[in-house]
C-alpha cells in the first residue's frame, strides 16, 4: 500500500494513561480522538497528538457515553475505538456492537473484565485456578464453603486490581456482608485464598498469538500492599528460570481460553506455597497498571503502548506488524504513597536508575542493569529504604470511577 490510509481512532481514558499510545497513533497518520472524564481535563495529556478531546462526567454512564460517541461519529467517521483504562473495556465493547465497528464486542470483553467469566472460561480450558464460586444460589454457596476451607476472598466482578476484595474468615461472616450488598451482592464471587507468591506476564498478542512476552514478579501480593499500606515493587525474572519458562506457556494457554485476538495483555498469576503450582489469577486486555510498563521498556526496549497503536493501525490498513528486536536486560520498579507532596530522590543516585516518579504525595523509581543479582540487591536495599523516608499509608479505595 503506497498511501497511508487515513484512520480515525476514538481512545477511551477514565484515567491518564496511554501517552504513548495516542502519540504513536498521530505519528501514523491517525486522526486522534480522546474521551476522557472531566477531572482529568488538567492532567499532561499530548495535546499536539490529539486532534480533539472530549470531557464527561463519567465514561461509564450509560446511555450517555452511547449518545455522546454517536454524537461524534455523525460528523467524524470512527474507524476504531480504543479502551486506555482497564473500567473503559466494556464501555468500549458496547460502543463498539452500537456503532458495528470491528472489535472486541461488549459480551467478548467480559472475559477481560469479569473475574467471574474469566475464571469460568479457565476452568473449562483446564488452566490451574483457585476454588471459587458465583454468588447466586445460596445453597451453592453453602457446598462450597463446607468443601473448600477457609479464609474465602469476596471479589467484585468488575472492578480493578484489588478493589473491594473483602477477607471472609467463616460462613458466619459471610452472611451479614451479602446482606449489606443487597442486589449487588451478584456482581461478585467468592474465592478460595490461596498463600502464595504473585507474578504478572505482560504481553502482545497479533492474530491470536502471543508475540511477546515479559514476566515478572512482585516483593509482596498487590492485594497486600492495596489492602494494607506498602512499598510496591516488582522486578524482571531470570529469563530462562523454570519459573519464567513455565509463565510465558500458561499465559499461552490462558490467552487462548479467553479468546485474545490483538493488542497489549496484563495477567496474573500466584505460585501456591502449598504445592509449588502457578495458578491463574485474573487477565486484562491492556497495558499493566503502577508504570509497569515503564518497566517492561527499560528491561526489553518495547514500549508496550506504542507497539500496542502500531498492531492495530497495522490490522486496520491490511499491513504486516513486526515486532522490533527486544533486550534482554532486567528491570526493578518501586512506588509508594508518601508523605511529601514532592518526594526529594536525590539520594537515590545509584548508576542503575534509570526513571523518577513525578506524582504528588507518591515515590517511584525504575532500576535497570543487565545483571540480575545486582538489580536484585539495589531493590532489597531501595525498598527498605523507601519505608523509612517515604512512606505513607492511605485507607483504599473500594471503587473505581
Amino acid at each position: 500500500m503506497s498511501e497511508k490510509q487515513p484512520l480515525t481512532i476514538l481512545c477511551l481514558a477514565s484515567y491518564y494513561k496511554g501517552v504513548a499510545f495516542l502519540r504513536t497513533a498521530k505519528q501514523l497518520g491517525c486522526t486522534v480522538l480522546l474521551i476522557t472524564r472531566e477531572s482529568m481535563a488538567g492532567e499532561d495529556w499530548p495535546h499536539e497528538s490529539i486532534d480533539e478531546i472530549f470531557y464527561m462526567p463519567n465514561l461509564r454512564t450509560r446511555p450517555d457515553i452511547l449518545y455522546a460517541v454517536s454524537y461524534i461519529a455523525r460528523s467524524r467517521p470512527i474507524d476504531l475505538i480504543i479502551a486506555l483504562d482497564d473500567y473503559d473495556v466494556e464501555t468500549a465493547g458496547a460502543l463498539r456492537d452500537h456503532l458495528r465497528i470491528p472489535g472486541m464486542s461488549e459480551s467478548h470483553a467480559r472475559h477481560f473484565r469479569d473475574k467471574l467469566t474469566m475464571r469460568t472460561l479457565a476452568r473449562e480450558a483446564g488452566i490451574p485456578i483457585p476454588e471459587f464460586t458465583g454468588v447466586f444460589n445460596y445453597d451453592r454457596l453453602r457446598e462450597f464453603m463446607q468443601r473448600v476451607p477457609p479464609p474465602w476472598l469476596l471479589k467484585p466482578r468488575s472492578e480493578a486490581s484489588a478493589m473491594g476484595i473483602t477477607t471472609i474468615h467463616s460462613a458466619d461472616e459471610l452472611w451479614p456482608v451479602l446482606d449489606r450488598l443487597g442486589d449487588a451482592q451478584s456482581f461478585h464471587l467468592l474465592e478460595q485464598f490461596l498463600p502464595g507468591d504473585v507474578f504478572h506476564v505482560d504481553g502482545l498478542v497479533q492474530d491470536g498469538k502471543l508475540i511477546f512476552a515479559e514476566t515478572h514478579g512482585y516483593a509482596r501480593p498487590p492485594m497486600s500492599v492495596y489492602q494494607g499500606g506498602g512499598v510496591f515493587m516488582t522486578r524482571t525474572l531470570e529469563r530462562n528460570s523454570s519459573a519464567s519458562k513455565a509463565l510465558v506457556a500458561l499465559n499461552r494457554r490462558v490467552l487462548k481460553a479467553l479468546g485474545a485476538v490483538r493488542g497489549a495483555t496484563h495477567v496474573e498469576y500466584i505460585r501456591a506455597h502449598a504445592d509449588g503450582k502457578f495458578y491463574f489469577l485474573e487477565c486484562a486486555s491492556r497495558v499493566g497498571g503502577a508504570n509497569i510498563a515503564e518497566a517492561v521498556e527499560f528491561a526489553s526496549g518495547i514500549n508496550l503502548w506504542a507497539e500496542w497503536a502500531k498492531i492495530e493501525i497495522a490490522h486496520l490498513r491490511g499491513e504486516t506488524y513486526q515486532l522490533p528486536e527486544t533486550r534482554r536486560h532486567y528491570a526493578g520498579l518501586i512506588n509508594c504513597l508518601s508523605h511529601q507532596e514532592y518526594p526529594d530522590l536525590s539520594a537515590y543516585q545509584d548508576a542503575e536508575v534509570v526513571w523518577r516518579l513525578k506524582k504528588k504525595y507518591h515515590a517511584g523509581v525504575i532500576l535497570a542493569s543487565p545483571d540480575s543479582k545486582r538489580l536484585e540487591n539495589l531493590l532489597h536495599e531501595y525498598g527498605r529504604r523507601f519505608e523509612q523516608d517515604f512512606l505513607a499509608v492511605l485507607p483504599p479505595q473500594e471503587k473505581g470511577p
